[in-house]
């Protein structure tokens, strides 16, 4: 049986060459980075230089990169550092009703304990935010605004710089979770002017359990996690060193592959979306229409009278992996909240399933997939309680 991987959103492999860079940092400069000695030595060299790395693949000063163990630590370093820091000044932070829970969570752990007041953005039918909202919500008391670059479900991509551009005639910071669009897209964090992005390795080919915030130089933000001196006194314990050092790697090799990389997607991308149109009827496509304003490799697809649980499950039988619009990775079956600000039709929604392809992607693996997911659809309708009713 042909095993098919179609959720590079989730996660990525590691790639080879990433691996072969980290693995002197288990044997040979296996040191503590802040031991003044050979071997700590070495470490510190290969956390200065991933530093740079990860620096260069967003257009940033590497003392404005400060690593952390994922994505979500980023986020939660900035809603719940600006939270303390800007106090004084206001208690209203704005954000939209799609982010990540890695956003959502945190802002209603603020408001619930912190007494701050959280402003969730609607977005269009596509997930885009109106910029005319952020106008309209921004107040004398708001601190912050935290709008993710692609949504991670269905793939919009927000028009961060816009976005970013109102916040500071006001006076406010802004934030963006950058982590399904780092190495999926071209990011200037100067151009963008933004004052922190999130990332994460694991999503471009590195290691998991590493990510990374950048902070914009001259910001205060307080320490996250204390009891050392690491990365410039703000995040204290060991580093680690490998995982750094992989997410550079992975850094370098995204922004040297970066457009022979999206072309790819792109292709693969569209390849799946016509042949799905092909073999499969009563398929919805949920996101922007316009596919050059969403994630390259992303398919978000609702299927008419059959739950997207089922199509997974049958699915993963046949070797293919994807994700469903639910959140039942989560181990809920609550509806996508993403999907229903996005205003998926109720009748449909539960038949979602995300695809998305990626740098090991090919068409055979689409053939299959495809072949595959025609027959499970199939199978699905004809023991559904409700085929032949409408749902659009």
């Amino acid at each position: 049986m042909r095993e098919v991987y179609l959720d590079y959103s989730a996660t990525t492999p590691t790639k080879d060459e990433v691996i072969n860079e980290m693995l002197p940092y288990y044997k040979e400069a296996f040191g503590n980075p802040s031991s003044l000695y050979g071997p700590g030595l070495r470490a510190k060299e290969g956390l200065t230089n991933a530093r740079q790395q990860v620096a260069d693949l967003i257009g940033a000063d590497p003392k404005e990169v400060f690593f952390t163990s994922c994505g979500t630590e980023a986020d939660n370093w900035v809603l719940e550092g600006v939270a303390d820091a800007m106090k004084e000044k206001g208690n209203h932070i704005i954000t939209t009703a799609i982010e990540h829970h890695a956003i959502l969570h945190t802002c209603m752990y603020l408001k619930k304990y912190h007494g701050i007041d959280v402003t969730f953005l609607d977005v269009d039918e596509e997930g885009f935010v109106n910029p005319e909202d952020l106008k309209a919500a921004i107040t004398d008391k708001t601190i912050l605004v935290s709008i993710m670059m692609i949504n991670n479900e269905i793939g919009t991509v927000e028009p961060i710089k816009e976005l970013a551009k109102i916040a500071k005639e006001r006076g406010v910071l802004f934030h963006t979770d950058a982590v399904q669009a780092l190495g999926n897209m071209p990011i200037d964090v100067k151009d963008l002017d933004v004052d922190f992005l999130s990332m994460s390795a694991h999503k471009i080919y590195g290691p998991k359990g590493i990510g990374a915030l950048y902070k914009r130089k001259g910001i205060n933000l307080p320490s996250f996690v204390h009891g050392g001196a690491q990365e410039n006194r703000k995040r204290a314990g060991t580093e680690n060193t490998a995982g750094i050092v992989g997410f550079g790697k992975a850094a370098e090799l995204a922004r040297i592959n970066l457009d022979e990389h999206i072309k790819h997607s792109k292709e693969l991308r569209q390849y799946m979306w016509d042949l799905i149109n092909e073999k499969i009827d009563k398929v919805r496509l949920n996101g922007p229409k316009d596919f050059d304003k969403r994630h390259p490799g992303n398919l978000n697809v609702s299927f008419s009278y059959i739950e997207g649980e089922s199509i997974l499950l049958l699915l993963d039988a046949a070797g293919v992996s994807v994700s469903t619009g639910s959140a039942c990775s989560s181990g809920s079956l609550d509806i996508s909240h993403v999907l229903a600000s996005t205003r998926v039709p109720m009748e449909v929604i539960n038949g979602t399933v995300r695809f998305t392809v990626g740098d090991f992607t090919t068409k055979e693996d689409i053939d299959y997939a495809v072949d595959a997911l025609s027959k499970v659809v199939d199978t699905l309708r004809k023991v559904s309680p409700v085929t032949g009713k409408e749902g659009w």
